[in-house]
């Protein structure tokens, strides 16, 4: 189902939207709106309203208010963009979802499972999209992986590996898993085959500076393919590190955010295993392994701006009447791990199983 859209001002054939907070990220989300044919950015609300204008600058059109409610009373808007802190994202959330609105929320969809499952309901009785601003996801290379992965063309997900390091703000309200682990963790659920799910989570970490939570974490989640998944987040390093490697039975992908001329990069190299009955019996023993060695292939990968593929992806689920690709639910999936993870620091490490009740 289509939606119709109408404003006062009579652009008919534009989304009326809202940002709200302006904060760190808040900035972003109203330049990439702006940028986006199809949206027309009405307000920017924040609490501090001086902050929102200083945002807009002198000139600018867009109204600024520091009331949610006098933002969702205006019927030219039909959609809002939240970027406030992770434990408002309940209140806000639900309140323009109640107003009709469709919303873009910054990640982690909410505080926990329980609240996030009941944005993701509240959304589908009212038909209304809700997404995920699990940036990472839209970047040109993450998209690549998602084809080579689910294409078949690296074969069988045989492990994926994540480091993401660096000398980072150490948060009051949450440890590094719940602050850095989201990202990996939404590129995860983007890159998994139909039919591969994540079954159980463990996760250690430490806090060697006494900030009163983990600082620096590692996090192993198997597969119901039987292959692992293991993310490492660190706020203490003093060298940035974004490095992912995609290991299949046919290729091997290894993709660094951090270099722009070679992101990804494509390996026909790995072990294969020979069929045993294909040999003779005294040199099956030996020969069950043998290492591949073939080329390795940097393929070419456009430039953009991953933020204006979310607002892109965001304007035409509305239009179209779908859900997105980072949609409430893969929000979900993302808060089932996490909070499995919480549970397995607090208990030593142990396997927790992974929560996967989903409206």
């Amino acid at each position: 189902m289509t939606t119709t859209l109408s404003t006062p001002d009579g652009a008919a054939d534009r989304i009326g939207l809202a940002v709200v907070g302006a904060g760190y990220w808040g900035p972003n989300l109203v330049r990439n709106a702006q940028a986006t044919p199809a949206f027309t950015l009405r307000w920017l609300c924040d609490l501090d309203e001086q902050r929102a204008r200083r945002v807009l600058g002198r000139y600018s059109t867009v109204r600024t208010s520091g009331s949610l409610a006098e933002v969702l009373a205006d019927p030219g808007v039909h959609a809002i963009a939240v970027a406030t802190p992770a434990g408002t994202h309940l209140d806000v959330v639900l309140a323009a979802l109640e107003a009709g609105k469709h919303v873009l929320v910054e990640k982690p969809l909410a505080s926990s499972h329980a609240d996030g499952a009941k944005l993701v309901a509240t959304a589908a009785e009212r038909g209304l999209v809700l997404m995920l601003d699990h940036t990472y996801v839209y970047t040109p290379a993450v998209q690549r992986l998602r084809s080579l992965l689910r294409s078949g063309e690296l074969g069988e997900l045989q492990y994926l590996d994540s480091v993401r390091i660096n000398l980072g703000l150490v948060q009051r309200d949450i440890d590094v898993l719940w602050d850095l682990a989201p990202h990996d963790l939404s590129i995860l659920d983007a890159l998994l085959p139909d039919g591969v799910q994540p079954v159980a989570v463990a996760a250690h970490g430490s806090d060697p500076i006494g900030a009163g939570h983990a600082c620096v974490a590692y996090l192993t989640v198997r597969l119901s393919s039987g292959a692992i998944a293991h993310v490492h987040v660190n706020w203490l390093s003093p060298t940035k590190i974004r490095t992912m490697i995609v290991g299949g039975s046919a290729r091997t992908v290894v993709w660094d955010d951090l270099n722009p001329s070679q992101r990804l990069a494509v390996y026909d190299r790995g072990v294969d295993r020979t069929d045993p009955e294909a040999l003779a019996a005294d040199v099956a023993a030996q020969a069950r392994i043998s290492y591949r060695l073939g080329d390795m292939v940097a393929p070419a990968l456009p430039e953009g701006e991953a933020l204006r593929g979310v607002m892109t992806e965001f304007a035409e689920s509305i239009v179209e009447g779908r859900a997105p690709l980072t949609d409430g639910r893969a929000g979900l999936r993302v808060l089932a791990l996490l909070e499995a993870a919480s549970q397995s620091l607090a208990s030593g490490g142990a396997f927790i199983g992974v929560e996967r009740s989903i409206p």
